[in-house]
């Protein structure tokens, strides 16, 4: 069973690799300067690619995605452990989104500028930096432990 999938990934990988080169050959056989001179030549030429490259990469994430939650499902333990981190993840950012402060830009000294001098903030924007903020506070106190864990040892 496996083989076979295989197989079928290698070929898959296969043709997306043959239209890539394609593309590449089509590239290179007009050349830079006419490519970037030209609109009606991007139009048929790079345009294709981005779109390819696109429906590629969408695909890609999509059975990304589908295979994980396939394996997950599968998998009760890693279920468990998965749901625990989003629910973790997920109240980090409620606490997070309650510290963040959207009404009011502050300098480098603490001054509030006005609207006019630093144009409007979003709450989402300090939501962000209390995440970092935590998640990184949440990190170093995980390695101060461990490294007092070793020195104990």
């Amino acid at each position: 069973m496996t083989k076979n999938i295989s197989r079928i990934i290698t070929a898959i990988a296969g043709v997306i690799a043959l239209i890539g080169f394609f593309f590449f050959v089509r590239i290179l056989m007009e050349g830079d300067d006419a490519i970037t001179e030209d609109a009606g030549l991007q139009a048929s030429i790079i345009d294709p690619f981005i779109t390819f490259s696109l429906w590629t990469l969408g695909l890609i994430a999509l059975v990304t995605v589908i295979m994980s939650v396939v394996s997950l499902v599968m998998n009760p333990a890693a279920l468990k452990k998965a749901l625990i981190g989003i629910v973790a993840m997920g109240i980090i950012g409620v606490i997070s989104y309650s510290m963040a402060n959207g009404d009011e830009v502050l300098d480098t000294f603490g001054t509030v500028l006005k609207n006019g001098a630093a144009g409007s903030t979003s709450k989402l924007s300090g939501t962000g930096i209390w995440f970092a903020i935590i998640l990184g506070a949440i990190g170093l106190l995980g390695f101060v432990v461990d490294s007092v864990k070793s020195l104990v040892k």
